[in-house]
């Protein structure tokens, strides 16, 4: 049996190196304060056990000025002998743990069907709003800014009170399901009907009163059912994804677990991407071979909600069988538990929390980051493919090379993980955000010098802009789903279940659209101010290497504190698991006396907690 170390009247741990090493690296003044000690001790010695029954006391070095000392141990096989009693080992599969195998199957099933679904949605939502009669990429702008961060806001405070007052399964039900729903009712009822209720004579009077510079906004009243589609497919994936799968995951999970499996879920889930985006592609091209007269589009639209129904039943019954059959891990148990809060007062909690502004910092900056160079290069793509057909049809092949761009950086970041640690992995996403994204305006600012060279390949500068665009966002995309996703979601599990959920729900959804909106608000001021998106190009270039400097500054500060967090989560996993009460025993060997008492002696074994 191996020995203990001892203090008075508190815990012990075992005689191990890792105890050593874990004790060595305390501060002797929060070693006295967790160990409830109100004055320095003379030693805080290692008692080891022999098989006879007596024990040995050896003191730790570098703890309160204690020096030259001598661990005694006992082998394990011997203590058995003895009749101590060993842990059995958890049974294993491939070298993973069962248990853990049944926690991240299903979840890495639940990740491929939530993002199979949103490529879906974000491919045709897409396609509604920028190719619809009367409307443009002009939309997106104000689309984000006037109806998504509203209705994100809106869903935010609602989803707060339900966390007061719903478990913590009736709130994943009570969410997902209208998404569902929605989904469902929008391909067989609300699409076929749209031409009964939206309307489209209203619009057509008012731009020609109030001028084609209102197109963008007009255009949100004349295709409202397109727009809500648009919000709803926004949200999936901020709601169902961050804040819904992700934070199950970091329910069911452990920080270790984390770390080894988070980076490979993305690799199920950008299989999706792959199969999803050939999905599109398919129904994309279906639509020309149907006749004249034929609403091709409808019908590729109930196949693909059919698909986003099917795929939203089978998530649920993915989280069904986990909390069903899966028990949930034991956490640290946190010795302030905070009280149920309003929203204001959530939201000014989570204001004051340098963490959470860290973690805040980092969505907003991805979300005007990847806007400011994604709406203009929509804006490229509807001008080389004006047809739903055609801007489908590439839609698909883009989703299928962020997939397979995806689906190799994660076999990468586990790597990535291992050898550099949590802060480099935060900081790629945004150096690769930035070079791609320099590349891109650098492309349009000095296109028409390079068209002579680009026709040589048979390319013109637009459609060379369409390509450089794309390859920016699949880096990007890729660079977020593989590492900025994980990164975010493991700096979530050292934080206690209140600041946890009311957390994730405020940056999620919230910051996520409040980034997207700020990049759209940027957007719509430089287009006024300076006459054209193109004319607006050199500032938008500016304002991306300043917001990317903000962002590699908000990951270095949440490295330190993420650190931090770790190493007061595993000092007070180490006290919990403690099992036995440890007396302080003097320098002679004599086990030292209370303050009321002068030389007693104790003998006994140590008190079990």
């Amino acid at each position: 049996m191996e020995g203990v170390i001892q203090t008075k009247g508190l815990l012990s741990l075992p005689s191990n190196p890792q105890t050593k090493i874990f004790l060595n690296k305390i501060p002797q003044q929060s070693l006295r304060q967790r160990l409830n000690l109100s004055s320095k001790p003379k030693s805080l010695n290692v008692v080891s056990s022999n098989l006879d029954g007596s024990r040995k006391f050896q003191p730790i070095p570098g703890l309160f000025g204690v020096q030259k000392p001598r661990f005694v141990h006992v082998c394990k096989a011997s203590a058995a002998a003895a009749g101590g009693e060993l842990e059995a080992e958890p049974d294993k599969f491939m070298g993973i743990e069962v248990l853990t195998l049944k926690k991240i199957v299903p979840l890495g099933l639940m990740f491929f069907c939530i993002l199979f679904n949103y490529t879906i949605l974000r491919d045709t939502k897409d396609v509604l709003v920028v190719t619809a009669k009367g409307s443009s990429a002009e939309i997106i702008p104000f689309l984000k800014t006037w109806v998504n961060l509203p209705m994100a806001i809106g869903f935010m405070v609602l989803y707060t009170k339900l966390a007061n007052v719903l478990s913590k399964k009736a709130l994943f039900y009570t969410v997902i399901l209208p998404f569902i729903a929605f989904f469902g009712a929008f391909g067989f009822v609300l699409y076929p009907l749209s031409n009964y209720f939206h309307p489209t004579a209203l619009a057509d009077k008012l731009l020609a009163v109030l001028g084609p510079r209102f197109l963008g906004p007009l255009a949100i009243m004349r295709i409202w059912s397109f727009c809500l589609f648009y919000v709803m497919a926004e949200l999936w994936g901020s709601v169902v994804v961050s804040v819904l799968f992700w934070g199950f995951a970091n329910q069911i999970t452990t920080v270790e677990e984390a770390k080894k499996f988070y980076p490979l879920f993305g690799l199920g889930a950008n299989v999706a991407l792959i199969f999803s985006g050939r999905t599109v592609k398919y129904f994309s091209n279906m639509r020309k071979h149907l006749g004249p007269g034929v609403d091709g589009w409808a019908i590729s639209l109930k196949y693909m909600m059919s698909i986003v129904v099917l795929m939203g039943l089978a998530i649920c019954g993915l989280y069904w069988w986990v909390n069903t059959y899966v028990p949930l891990p034991t956490r640290s148990k946190k010795k302030k538990e905070k009280p149920n809060m309003s929203t204001m007062e959530s939201l000014k909690f989570l204001a004051s929390s340098p963490y959470i502004r860290d973690l805040a910092t980092l969505v907003v900056a991805y979300g005007i980051s990847i806007n400011l160079v994604e709406v203009t290069w929509k804006s490229k793509l509807k001008a080389q493919f004006p047809s739903p057909n055609e801007y489908s049809s590439f839609m698909g092949d883009f989703s299928t090379a962020t997939g397979i761009a995806t689906f190799t950086m994660m076999l990468l970041s586990q790597w990535i993980f291992n050898k550099y640690g949590w802060g480099v992995a935060a900081k790629i996403t945004p150096t690769v955000l930035l070079l791609t994204g320099v590349g891109f305006f650098s492309l349009i600012l000095f296109g028409d010098p390079l068209a002579p060279g680009l026709m040589k390949f048979g390319i013109t500068p637009l459609l060379a802009a369409v390509y450089v665009g794309a390859m920016q966002n699949i880096f990007s995309k890729s660079a977020k789903y593989s590492l900025f996703d994980p990164c975010k979601e493991m700096a979530y599990i050292p934080l206690d279940e209140d600041t946890k959920v009311k957390g994730k729900a405020a940056i999620d959804v919230v910051c996520n659209p409040l980034g997207k909106s700020g990049g759209a608000l940027i957007q719509q001021f430089m287009i006024l101010t300076f006459g054209s998106l193109a004319n607006s190009t050199p500032y938008l270039g500016g304002i991306l290497l300043v917001i990317v400097g903000a962002w590699l500054g908000a990951a270095r500060s949440l490295d330190k504190q993420f650190t931090a967090l770790r190493q007061e989560e595993e000092l007070e996993k180490e006290m919990e698991r403690a099992a036995v009460k440890i007396p302080i025993v003097s320098t002679n060997g004599s086990v030292g006396s209370d303050s009321n008492t002068n030389s007693s002696t104790e003998t006994s074994s140590p008190r079990n907690v």
